[in-house]
Order: structure tokens, then C-alpha cells, then sequence
């Protein structure tokens, strides 16, 4: 919600204009508003009963590329979504977006004497926004900075971040922590709209019913740390997760193709640095793994863990076996290749992997030989079997979605 005197500011110009006048944040999240003058409308109506709109309208509202906009412009009504159209006023301090000021005008025709009106009231409200600004993001870079050094690879920094983070009440010394990372792909946003997403996106989090957090953030990724009394469930872990990935694309474009990798669960602050580098681990996997769709959880990657933390230059097909990349060029090699990891799927099982491939065991057994025959390995092996499921694992790693951003 926005302060009291954001607040007079948008009453001021209501009554000048007799219209209702509305402000939001560069993520078109509701900060305060005017009273009605009988021109709201159900979005309007809605934001200010959940104190937000909806997602939809959101999406709408910033596909008009509100947030590059140098100047004034009106913003098209949208029947089905209940917007009625709205002037919309892009308030930027030195080049930085701080939110947008908007006046509904059902029937865009307001005149030269309220546009004026609105351009002699915007530079106060940006005033005021950028004066509270400065003043939330002087303690926010503080704690970033110690975040960073707590997870960094100095020791010595780690102590003493912690020892400050502590000391300063910015965490509780509870026994249990997590860390997610997000990582973002380049995008088309303008400066300063993928940090503000990032933000908007995971600043719910920083204060749950289950956890205390706090948040270090760039306009490429983002750092959430969690402390609480009680290990976070894995279902709360990854419904947090998904909540952040769909809020992120709704303020940014398809372009930007977040991914968000969850630790492993540690002991208290002292431990966190060891969860923010599995955190990396899993977000590589989100990234290079689609079925994953955009998260990965540490706690879950089984021997993924360990050959995702392989340079990238040696994730390539050379690290394929020898015997499998002679089954993927044999002829039928497709069918091969899905019987032998159905068949090591399913530990060896004759019967289970006949039933799951839904064909008869001879047919299954003529497959096995043949496997074995072009790849020269025993199946009855168990050194033999490792090595194929090994290379089958690493060949679901050779298809990247894109390039992560190291943090």
C-alpha cells in the first residue's frame, strides 16, 4: 500500500479531474487509489477487494509496453477483461521506472486542461515514490551484500556475514535452512523491469507462516534464502516455486524463460552457502532438462547431481559410451534404446518390463540379446548395466533449453 502522502497526491489530482485516478508499481501492482467519481469498472472494483489485479490483466496491460512508454498514452479498454480504457502516465526518476499513474477515461477525451492538469501532478508523485524508494533501497542493498557474502566461497566472509545478519535481527538463528536460486535467460525487457519482476516475485516470501527470509536480486537472477524451526516441506517448497516462476510470466516476456533451482536442506545459517550451491546444480538441470518444466529440487536429482556439476564443455556427446552411441546408430536403434531403459528402469525385471512395454517376454528377450550383440556388453553385468544407464542419463542432459547465469 502506498504512504499517506502518495496518497494525498492521488486524491489531489481525483478532485482536480473528477475522475478516479489509480497508482501502480512498474509491475502493474496496485499502490493506492483515489476514491470513485461512478467511472470504475470491475477491474478496478477488483484490485481494490484483493489488492492486486488479476494476472490477465496484468500480462495485457504490460504487452502495451507500458514500461518503455517516454511519455503519456492511453491504454485500450478490453470488454472481456472488464478494463475500461485509462491514461496512462509512465512516472520515471532518472531514467528509472518507478510506476505508472492512471486515469480512467472510458471514452479517451480528456481534454488539454486535465492532461495538463496530470503532467503538473506527476513530477510530486514520482518525487514522492523515488524519495521512498531510496529510503527502502538503502536497507535492501545492506542486506544483500551480507546475503552474498554468506553463500560466497570465503569462509572467513561467511562467519562474519552471518555473525551481522544475526546480530542485526535480519534473520532468526533457527536450526534449518534452504536456498533458492532463480536465473534468468536475456530478455527484451527494458532496464530495471526484469529486477522489479524478480523482486515483486519472490518478495511474498521473504515472511511466511513457516519461514523468515531474505533476498539478494539483479536484473539476470535472484537469491532467496529461507530460515525456519521446521525443515520445509518438499510440497510447500515446490508450490513457493511454481507460485514464483507463474508470477514471473506474467510481468515479464516469454523471452526471458525463468528457471528456479531449490537447495538441499541444511543446518541453520552456518550451512546455507552448501544449500545455495546445490541451488545452482538444480537450477542447471531446470534448464537443461524440459521435463522438468523450469524446476529443479536438489533433493530430487539423484545422479544428476553429480553430472550436472560437470564443466559444460564436457556435457557433450563424447561423454557418451562407446556401447551406446553403437546402439543409437544400429538399425532399429530407437526401439533398442527405449527397451534398454525401460529394462533398467525397471531393475532387470522381465515381467515388469514386458508389461510396461506391453509386448510378450520372447519379444522382449529377442530385443535384450540384440541389445547385447551391438553393444558387446553383458546384461547380467551389473558393471555393464551402470555404465549403459550412466550414458542414458547423460544423454537426457545434451539437449539445453539455454545457458545459465552463473551466481
Amino acid at each position: 500500500m502506498g504512504s499517506d502522502a502518495l496518497q494525498a497526491l492521488v486524491e489531489q489530482l481525483a478532485e482536480e479531474l473528477r475522475r478516479s485516478v489509480v497508482l501502480d508499481d512498474p509491475l502493474v501492482r496496485f499502490i493506492c487509489s483515489s476514491r470513485h467519481f461512478g467511472d470504475e469498472d470491475p477491474v478496478r472494483i477488483r484490485s481494490l477487494l484483493q489488492g492486486r489485479a488479476d494476472s490477465e490483466v496484468i500480462r495485457y496491460v504490460l504487452d502495451q509496453g507500458v514500461a518503455r512508454w517516454s511519455k503519456p498514452g492511453y491504454i485500450e479498454g478490453r470488454d472481456d477483461l472488464g478494463l475500461l480504457a485509462r491514461y496512462c502516465v509512465p512516472l520515471r526518476t532518472h531514467g528509472h521506472l518507478l510506476g505508472l499513474l492512471m486515469v480512467v477515461s472510458a471514452d479517451k477525451t480528456l481534454t488539454p486542461q486535465e492532461t495538463d492538469a496530470i503532467a503538473q501532478a506527476a513530477p510530486a508523485i514520482a518525487a514522492q515514490m523515488y524519495a521512498e524508494h531510496l529510503a527502502a533501497g538503502t536497507e535492501e542493498t545492506g542486506t544483500q551484500e551480507l546475503l552474498l557474502a554468506l553463500v560466497g566461497a570465503s569462509p572467513a566472509e561467511r562467519s562474519a556475514a552471518q555473525r551481522r545478519l544475526l546480530d542485526r535481527g535480519l534473520l532468526p538463528d533457527a536450526p534449518h535452512s534452504v536456498v533458492s536460486v532463480v536465473q534468468l535467460a536475456p530478455s527484451h525487457e527494458p532496464p530495471g523491469q526484469v529486477e522489479v519482476a524478480l523482486r515483486g516475485s519472490l518478495e511474498r516470501f521473504r515472511q511466511t507462516r513457516s519461514a523468515h527470509g531474505i533476498l539478494a536480486v539483479t536484473a539476470e537472477w535472484a537469491i532467496l534464502l529461507q530460515l525456519s524451526d521446521q525443515p520445509l516441506s518438499q510440497r510447500e517448497l515446490t508450490e513457493q516455486s511454481t507460485q514464483i516462476v507463474e508470477a514471473l510470466a506474467t510481468y515479464l516476456d516469454a523471452s526471458a524463460a525463468p528457471v528456479l533451482g531449490i537447495g538441499g536442506r541444511q543446518n541453520g545459517v552456518a550451512d546455507a552457502w552448501t544449500s545455495h550451491e546445490q541451488a545452482l546444480v538444480a537450477a542447471r538441470a531446470a534448464r537443461r532438462m524440459p521435463h522438468l518444466k523450469g524446476i529443479g529440487d536438489w533433493e530430487e536429482l539423484g545422479e544428476f547431481a553429480v553430472l550436472l556439476q560437470l564443466p559444460d564443455r564436457f556435457l557433450n556427446e563424447t561423454l557418451l559410451p562407446r556401447p551406446l552411441r553403437a546402439l543409437r546408430e544400429a538399425t532399429g536403434g530407437q526401439r533398442l534404446e527405449e527397451t534398454l531403459r525401460c529394462f533398467l528402469e525397471h531393475a532387470g525385471s522381465i515381467p515388469r518390463t514386458a508389461e510396461a512395454l506391453q509386448i510378450h517376454r520372447t519379444s522382449l528377450y529377442y530385443r535384450l540379446r540384440q541389445i547385447q550383440e551391438v553393444t558387446g556388453l553383458d546384461l547380467d553385468s551389473g558393471a555393464d548395466r551402470l555404465t549403459l544407464h550412466l550414458g542414458l542419463r547423460i544423454q537426457e542432459l545434451l539437449a539445453p533449453r539455454g545457458d545459465s547465469t552463473t551466481v
